[in-house]
């Protein structure tokens, strides 16, 4: 019901009676009151005036599930939300959740991560109030050799987002870092559990940089957060986190169905493109055992980079254990 009714004094500008919130729930002005009295202690400005009712005003920081709850916009995409103040790592949640059989579009969030994941079996740095720290479940019918194009898919939403909330420019470096001012933002983790014909489900997490001040030396020079990038072009503030995850769940909803249902980039290939770093520039591409540079002529529709060697041969580089970087540095 704290949703509901934080959801109910977020849709106007405009006084909340007491007595519509009783009749609309069946319950007293007392649960009511004890309700406004939690929402208060968890950082909501709320005015209650005599007769009028109540009133949502500035609204602070504020994470937790009922906030995230009430922000939703999507039609079945982070309709489940489990909330945690820490974690060890939300992917890890996630996959735990989905193994105790949560529903498509469950989604994890957390304030803190003592365990957090990058790729390649990376930590990533997860202090408390600093980050959206994020992993989403889905339950695909599509195969398995499909599995890596959402992780295309989410970095294309989030780029979306940030736009939208900060006014800043964003880039992807593929297949899964968003960067703004060539340093990375946002990483993206995927995890897959299945067969060889069949996904259980599949786990995406995301680590979104909002507000950190200091980053570990080794990665100094190639991140930045969103509070660092705003302070550059004059804004004032960030977005609130529990913002970011909304708009983010709401652009991947709309590109995964149409996913989907295609099977295929085909109809997101040009738009994400349209994001790509290296796009037209030279590229070196690092496997395990094996390297060469090239001309990068962004993703086909099958997620795979397309890079067009020395020898003037097309390469189709697929995401995986391969990394690829700008020939003087990390873009």
């Amino acid at each position: 019901m704290k949703t509901e009714i934080l959801s109910m004094l977020r849709s106007t500008s405009d006084y909340v009676s007491g007595q519509s919130i009783c009749k609309k729930f069946g319950v007293s002005r007392t649960a009511v009151w004890k309700i406004i009295n939690q929402l208060k202690e968890e950082g909501y400005e709320i005015e209650a005036v005599q007769k009028k009712g109540y009133r949502l005003l500035e609204i602070g920081e504020v994470i937790s599930e009922s906030e995230l709850k009430s922000r939703m916009k999507t039609k079945w995409l982070a309709r489940e939300i489990y909330y945690y103040d820490e974690i060890d790592s939300t992917n890890t949640r996630a996959k735990q959740h989905a193994e105790e059989g949560c529903p498509q579009g469950a989604l994890v969030v957390s304030n803190m991560q003592k365990a957090g994941k990058g790729s390649r079996g990376r930590g990533w740095q997860s202090p408390s109030g600093a980050a959206v720290y994020m992993s989403l479940v889905l339950r695909p019918k599509f195969l398995p050799n499909k599995a890596s194009m959402v992780t295309l898919i989410m970095a294309l939403a989030v780029a979306k987002a940030i736009e939208e909330t900060t006014e800043l420019s964003c880039q992807i470096k593929w297949p899964n870092d968003v960067i703004i001012n060539k340093r990375k933002v946002c990483g993206i983790l995927t995890e897959m559990s299945g067969e060889q014909d069949y996904i259980q489900y599949i786990v995406i997490g995301v680590g979104i940089n909002v507000k950190e001040q200091t980053f570990p030396d080794d990665i100094r020079q190639k991140a930045t957060s969103l509070e660092e990038e705003v302070r550059e072009i004059n804004r004032k503030e960030v977005p609130k986190r529990a913002y970011l995850i909304e708009r983010t769940m709401y652009y991947f909803e709309e590109y995964y169905e149409l996913f989907e249902e295609k099977e295929s980039l085909a109809f997101l290939k040009e738009e994400y493109n349209q994001y790509l770093v290296n796009k037209e520039k030279e590229v070196k591409v690092l496997g395990t055992s094996y390297g060469y540079t090239g001309i990068c002529h962004g993703i086909n529709e099958n997620g795979e980079l397309l890079v067009e060697t020395e020898k003037n041969t097309l390469e189709k580089v697929c995401s995986g254990e391969v990394s690829v970087r700008g020939i003087y540095g990390y873009v």
